[in-house]
């Protein structure tokens, strides 16, 4: 049930506004505008078609119809950051922006993209893709007449650039560049709302790499028995629903460790945030830690939990060579896209070939492959020659 708002919820009101002026609308609050805007974002997209553990590939139905895309994922995070925000009485609009925008960064091939990416990256300023989601929404969605960007609320840009809590320096070149433009005070938590849309993205892959992992058979349930909260919820469901069918007793299972992980979040942070009696979103920033996160208890669960993830999983065999194999095409499309701008569109190439220097050309040719869906990627690699 969503509480009254709270005095230390963001208000649409006291927002610090946009880079660019621009009226009001007459039916949306700033975040519900930035929300629309950042839904209709060619970035957001191309989520469809970037994944999270496994590659997309061009005629894997199975896969299409059945494992999360960063798209899925996002949707994912933004119902739980709504639900979360609702419950603590906070600006659910501003949360749920923070959501939809915290993959926008991804390039293809999920978190095996960006490590290819930040290695090729090294000599010329790396490769973040946080910092890589405030480039996108603040320079190259190019769409509107006034501005490039989305030209986001202020509040929303320091959403996805502190969700994750303050950023120390040095920072990724793409967010110094954001954050002189406009001071996003990385020193500090960011609003409550930002740190509901963080805990929404632990909940959802937590749920869902489980859901994926049985899934593609790199696991089963009965391998799950052992670990914290999992066996135990199976338990539960074996109770109360005798005999269910495996996908069935599955996704019960499943869904009260959802639950469970959701309830654990909203407890915490109506203690902590009546231990800090915050009256403002400013008194928020101060704190010195965050006030929404997971009960001290759960969180240790859910470490033992990723870590069989991580050896059975992210790092299972079929895993590990798809790793190799797209890390391989990154290794191939970037190097020959810096070395001859001409092999990408008009637009790219122009950019690149104006470029003062080889770091800023790199820089230019980074933005177009992060960009990139994975099908996309493979082709582009297929023409470069490589995949013949």
């Amino acid at each position: 049930m969503t509480q009254a708002p709270a005095p230390y919820a963001c208000q649409p009101a006291e927002s610090l506004g946009r880079l660019h002026a621009e009226e009001l609308s007459t039916f949306r609050s700033p975040w519900q505008r930035d929300r629309d805007r950042i839904i209709h974002s060619s970035a957001f997209r191309r989520l469809k078609h970037k994944t999270q553990v496994f590659v997309e590939q061009e005629g894997d139905a199975y896969r299409g119809d059945y494992f999360r895309t960063r798209l899925t994922h996002t949707i994912e995070v933004a119902q739980v950051a709504r639900t979360i925000a609702g419950a603590l009485g906070l600006n659910t609009d501003l949360a749920e922006a923070v959501a939809l925008a915290h993959d926008l960064g991804h390039p293809p091939f999920g978190h095996t993209g960006e490590d290819a990416l930040a290695a090729l990256m090294a000599p010329y300023g790396g490769f973040d893709h946080n910092a890589q989601a405030l480039r996108i929404v603040t320079k190259l969605e190019r769409h509107y007449a006034g501005f490039d960007g989305l030209n986001l609320a202020w509040e929303t840009l320091e959403g996805i650039a502190k969700h994750n809590g303050p950023v120390a320096p040095p920072w990724p070149w793409a967010l110094a560049q954001v954050n002189a433009d406009w001071d996003l005070r990385l020193s500090t938590h960011a609003s409550a709302e930002a740190q509901v849309a963080a805990v929404a993205d632990d909940v959802a892959y937590n749920h869902h790499d489980l859901h994926d992992g049985l899934r593609s058979g790199l696991f089963t349930a009965a391998d799950l028995m052992e670990l914290p909260l999992i066996g135990p919820a199976f338990a539960q469901v074996d109770r109360l629903h005798p005999g269910l069918a495996p996908s069935r007793r599955e996704h019960e299972a499943l869904r009260r460790i959802f639950g469970t992980m959701v309830e654990d979040v909203i407890a915490i942070a109506r203690t902590r945030l009546a231990e800090t009696a915050p009256r403002s979103a400013e008194d928020i920033r101060a704190l010195a830690h965050p006030v929404i996160r997971f009960s001290e208890p759960l969180f240790a669960e859910l470490k033992e939990i990723r870590h069989f993830l991580f050896t059975r999983m992210y790092r299972a065999p079929p895993v590990m060579e798809e790793r190799a194999q797209v890390t391989a095409m990154l290794n191939v499309i970037f190097p020959a896209m810096l070395d001859d701008p001409h092999l990408m569109p008009e637009d790219w190439r122009i950019e690149a070939l104006t470029a003062p220097d080889r770091t800023a050309r790199a820089r230019v040719v980074l933005d177009y492959v992060a960009g990139m869906t994975d099908r996309f990627a493979i082709a582009e690699w297929q023409r470069l020659g490589a995949g013949g």
